[in-house]
């Protein structure tokens, strides 16, 4: 990313800045006339420059935001997480993904007034609306990303309903109070809704109408969002992976046909490569069995700490939340407390690459998908026969993974609606049977991975882990049996 200047202090600071050789009273009347909302001052606008879409225009009310400590600890939030422990480049933060889907939101938008903006009636306010609710979706994100929201607190809290959706409306309202931030009410509360649209928590939108603004950064209708425009591209980048989706063709071909977006009929794969990238994300990259692996002992270790450090509670106060990040880790590692050594023991096992032992791992058969619950650790120690070593639930990590296309067992193009070209007015839907028959029949995958967290266990592990399988569908479902060197190497 590249550096900006930080925003003026005071508009009569940034008037004094902008034009040196305007007299005092020039200045004094500059800062009077305060940038209203929506609106585009030059004098106040700074650019940053992004590896990926180039030079980004801040507005004077986004910068408002950004000059806080709050968005500004997005740098010590990592987009992947763990991730760079297996892909080394994957060291982008959520800093510099906000950035992109502010900007991918202000090209949305820009080209949606460019073609209906008098038909839709957009303005300068909802312009400005959309453009920060793609800069602030990502700000109650906590630390590594979403292994804090799905893995660590269901373990402390079982039931818990947080969500970083949720939290980061909290945070946007503490920093508009802390911040004095000059934003209206009721554009502050569509900004928020905008922010969990796409979240189960998800209610009734402010407007009524232009619902499809509602729709641009975090799209709970389709899944078709800037949100996934950006880290689609800046995550294939990073990982050095190939991607052939290209979103600038849904940006320019999008067209509001009933307070919905819809999109050329002759784009229908582009859309279907969207979410095919993003599943080829989650299989090779973000579920990757190694980085599962870290993410596993990361959860134990932040766990054992919690009763110390309460981490956990600082996700119920958004002035306590801003100030936990991935720097956590370093917390740990580094404190002088005999309370955390467990803690400590576990990361220093990270950091020397002495990981959780990956055993084997099988794909849930097509026809027990439905029905299917996921494994624990019980689950494999209850399937384990005579053996020499009697296993136990806290000696195996389970992971159990999720990968579809959006829309769990369905497919997410049948909630689009399409358009046949730009002078007709019809929308309908396509079934993919309509289109390619190369296009896959199930859209969702399980699948179960089992870990033994000591060397010397894999043996027994991997075993009851076929004897599970056996025991469930009859027949061993995993693709091979633990390579050989694996069980020698665990003696």
């Amino acid at each position: 990313m590249g550096e900006y200047c930080a925003s003026p202090e005071s508009p009569a600071a940034a008037a004094a800045l902008t034009f040196p050789s305007q007299t005092p009273a020039a200045a004094a009347a500059a800062a009077v006339a305060r940038p209203r909302y929506g609106s585009c001052d030059r004098r106040f606008v700074k650019q940053v420059f992004d590896n990926l879409h180039g030079s980004i225009s801040l507005d004077p009310l986004a910068l408002q935001f950004v000059d806080t400590e709050e968005f500004q600890r997005l740098r010590d939030l990592k987009q992947l997480g763990l991730t760079y422990l297996v892909y080394p480049g994957a060291v982008h933060t959520r800093f510099e993904h906000s950035l992109g889907v502010y900007s991918l939101a202000g090209k949305a938008m820009n080209n949606l007034k460019t073609y209906q903006g008098e038909e839709l009636g957009i303005d300068r306010i909802d312009m400005q609306t959309v453009k920060l609710a793609g800069l602030l979706h990502d700000i109650g994100h906590g630390p590594f990303s979403h292994l804090f929201e799905h893995e660590f607190l269901p373990r402390v809290d079982p039931g818990s309903t947080w969500s970083h959706e949720k939290m980061s409306a909290l945070l946007l309202d503490s920093i508009v109070d802390k911040h004095a931030i000059d934003i209206e009410d009721d554009y502050l509360k569509m900004v928020k809704e905008m922010i969990i649209a796409s979240s189960k928590s998800a209610t009734t939108k402010s407007a009524k109408d232009k619902h499809f603004l509602y729709d641009i950064v975090a799209n709970g209708r389709n899944g078709i969002d800037v949100d996934k425009f950006d880290y689609i591209d800046r995550d294939c980048r990073a990982c050095g992976l190939g991607s052939n989706f290209q979103y600038w063709r849904l940006m320019e071909g999008m067209r509001v046909m009933g307070d919905e977006i819809c999109y050329p009929a002759k784009d229908y794969l582009s859309i279907h490569k969207l979410f095919s990238t993003r599943a080829d994300l989650h299989r090779t990259v973000y579920t990757h069995a190694k980085v599962k692996a870290v993410e596993l002992m990361l959860v134990d270790a932040l766990i054992e700490a919690n009763d110390y450090l309460g981490i956990s509670l600082h996700a119920n106060d958004p002035e306590d939340f801003w100030k936990l990040d991935d720097t956590i880790i370093k917390s740990i590692e580094t404190a002088p407390n005999n309370e955390l050594k467990k803690a400590k023991e576990i990361i220093q096992r990270i950091r020397r690459r002495e990981l959780y032992k990956f055993c084997n791992q099988y794909s849930v058969p097509k026809d027990k998908l439905e029905h299917f619950k996921n494994i624990t650790s019980q689950d494999i120690v209850c399937s384990q026969k005579s053996s020499g070593v009697l296993l136990k639930e806290e000696d195996i990590a389970v992971s159990n993974v999720k990968i579809d296309l959006t829309r769990g067992k369905d497919n997410p193009l049948e909630s689009i609606k399409f358009f046949k070209d730009f002078g007709c007015d019809e929308k309908f839907p396509i079934t993919d049977d309509r289109v390619s028959h190369l296009l896959p029949a199930y859209n969702e995958d399980r699948i179960v991975r089992v870990y033994a967290k000591k060397p010397e266990l894999v043996e027994a592990v991997s075993e009851a882990f076929e004897n599970l399988q056996l025991r469930m569908y009859g027949e061993k479902t995993q693709v091979h049996d633990t390579p050989k060197k694996k069980r020698m190497r665990s003696l």
